[in-house]
């Protein structure tokens, strides 16, 4: 089926249950980020794939809602479809619920799947149509009357992860969560967010792609601790470590029956992370009371074992990113190369690392204008051919056993030009600028964001994404609750591990982003209070080619001065005597 065939279907549908919108978000009914293909129902019904979007259907009209990272590659990928696209964040451009309100008339009829909708997505599209005295039905799931090759929820089996890169047992951190909900006054907490879950467990799994979680629900009492999950997915060895420590074990299914006869009890959930249909399910008898997952708060802050598991994995993440350095300027020019071939060779060498699982995330690599597109997703018919010239975006990752990398470098392949090697080093200086930030303790991540922006707005340039995002371990690549990002008012604390990524892109002609990840850390207590400061974790060089040197203070240059000595002294023992000269030359002080 087309897309416009689709909607037409969709539209035949709602006419037949008497519904006047109908919203698709990108959401599965834990609302992850990433999702498994059979709740890929947006990016089916619209034909855009990108990770972010709404969908919202009436019986005349269609719109995607996604914000700017996406703003170019939607834009291709909604011509022809019957869907406009809203640019989110635009002056001038509503949002979807105010799009909805101007088009519906009183006492008007909105659908979605209850399921994939937060209760957070739902109380807000609930006050924003109040004025219409908007009704909703969200017991069914239209799509699934019309996707007729529909994939079946993934049955991929879990693992246990051992404490030795775990650092924490299960049962320490039951006993820890309980502790939390003692002081909420909660007797059951119920978690529905994939890593949440995993994290709690001490299990990976594969039902997504990129992040090592698996398809469950879980909930933790005074007394008890369930999972409910399908009983395929466990190995008689998994089964038997978690009912060894307590664990209570139920289908999947058994959920909603497990929800709609709770005691009268105090009920805690997050809802942002729980869905619609899990509250709607919860007995009559219960209080309920929303808050933040406990487990979201308390992974944030990582232990000692695991940062010395992201300490090694960033090692052999960084050993991998130099071979294929070396590998790609040797062979570009004397090979035929595209943005996807280079991206695989860049998987094959992160494959050789010892506790190597998977990608943490698909690729970026953006070749001149394509670097641009900020989450470019390159296609066989689509990608660029690589030439010696030009700027290269490389935005890559891994999953390890011992720590999740995130990292992205900008690369000439050939002459620079002023332009480019301007714009290079002004994020380059607000990246250094960031990465050697002391700062009280309190502050957020909206408080230190301007540091790596001050650079560029001083030449009245900008750039459309968050400067850092929260990263798991062996978990999700996005994870809460910090970021350093304008609105996010979460205190940074020492463990948590967040993204130090500033870039800049000029449409059609070439995209730059340096990212490291930055661990927060105590630096000093004294008379004025207690002052954090940021661990860099991520070691690969800077392209020094791009750098105008004129534009860096005294201090910036010693940054990275330091930095590149402790990336040879960290990787070059593990590399060849030819990769080492390379990486002598990179690696070079100015």
């Amino acid at each position: 089926m087309t897309v416009p065939e689709k909607l037409a279907a969709l539209r035949t549908l709602m006419k037949k249950e008497n519904i006047d919108a109908w919203i698709v978000p990108s959401d599965d009914a834990h609302q992850s980020e990433y999702v498994a293909p059979c709740w890929k129902g947006r990016e089916w019904l619209s034909g855009f794939t990108g990770s972010a979007g709404t969908v919202v259907v009436t019986a005349t009209e269609a719109g995607l809602w996604t914000d700017s990272r996406y703003f170019l590659q939607a834009d291709i990928q909604l011509r022809g479809s019957g869907i406009t696209l809203f640019k989110e964040g635009l002056a001038g451009v509503p949002s979807y619920t105010q799009w909805l309100s101007g088009q519906l008339h009183e006492n008007a009829v909105v659908g979605f799947d209850g399921q994939v909708m937060s209760v957070t997505q739902v109380q807000e599209l609930e006050s924003k149509l109040a004025t219409k005295r908007i009704s909703f039905m969200l017991q069914a799931d239209l799509l699934d009357r019309i996707w007729q090759d529909r994939p079946v929820v993934p049955m991929n089996p879990i693992f246990i992860l051992e404490e030795k890169y775990a650092g924490e047992s299960r049962i320490a951190k039951f006993n820890r969560i309980r502790a939390e909900m003692t002081a909420h006054q909660a007797d059951v907490h119920l978690l529905a967010a994939l890593d949440d879950i995993a994290w709690t467990f001490n299990i990976r799994g594969s039902d997504v792609s990129y992040n090592p979680v698996a398809y469950c629900y879980a909930a933790i009492t005074k007394s008890a601790v369930m999972l409910f999950i399908k009983s395929e997915k466990l190995t008689p060895q998994v089964r038997e470590a978690l009912e060894g420590d307590g664990v209570t074990i139920l289908d999947y299914e058994q959920f909603f029956n497990y929800l709609a006869h709770l005691p009268q009890s105090t009920v805690l959930l997050d809802p942002g992370k729980i869905s619609q249909r899990v509250l709607d399910a919860i007995s009559p008898f219960c209080n309920v009371l929303q808050a933040p997952g406990i487990p979201f708060e308390l992974k944030a802050c990582k232990n000692a074992t695991e940062l010395q598991g992201i300490r090694n994995a960033h090692i052999r993440d960084g050993v991998a990113l130099v071979k294929w350095l070396v590998w790609l300027y040797k062979h570009i020019g004397k090979e035929e190369h595209t943005e996807i071939t280079i991206a695989d060779k860049l998987e094959e060498f992160r494959r050789q690392g010892e506790n190597f699982k998977g990608l943490s995330f698909d690729t970026i690599a953006g070749y001149r204008g394509n670097g641009a597109i900020v989450h470019y997703s390159a296609t066989p018919e689509t990608a660029a051919k690589i030439v010696p010239e030009g700027i290269l975006l490389i935005d890559s990752g891994g999953q390890y056993l011992d720590g999740t990398t995130d990292i992205t470098r900008t690369i000439t392949l050939g002459k620079t030009t002023d332009e480019e090697k301007t714009c290079f080093t002004l994020v380059l200086k607000g990246h250094i600028n960031l990465g050697k930030l002391v700062f009280p303790k309190g502050y957020n991540g909206s408080q230190i964001d301007a540091v790596a922006r001050a650079a560029l707005w001083g030449q009245y340039k900008n750039y459309g994404h968050g400067t850092g995002h929260g990263i798991g371990h062996f978990l999700n690549v996005h994870e809460g609750p910090q970021r350093i990002r304008p609105e996010n008012q979460v205190p940074l604390k020492p463990g948590m591990l967040t993204s130090n990524e500033p870039g800049l892109y000029l449409q059609g002609k070439f995209g730059i982003r340096i990212e490291n990840l930055i661990v927060t850390e105590l630096r000093c207590e004294n008379e004025f209070g207690v002052f954090y400061g940021f661990e860099t974790v991520s070691f690969c060089p800077i392209c020094l080619d791009l750098v105008m040197v004129e534009l860096l203070t005294r201090e910036e240059k010693q940054w990275l001065n330091d930095y590149h000595q402790a990336v040879y002294a960290k990787l070059s023992p593990y590399l060849t005597p030819d990769e080492q000269e390379w990486l002598k030359h990179e690696t070079r002080e100015i």
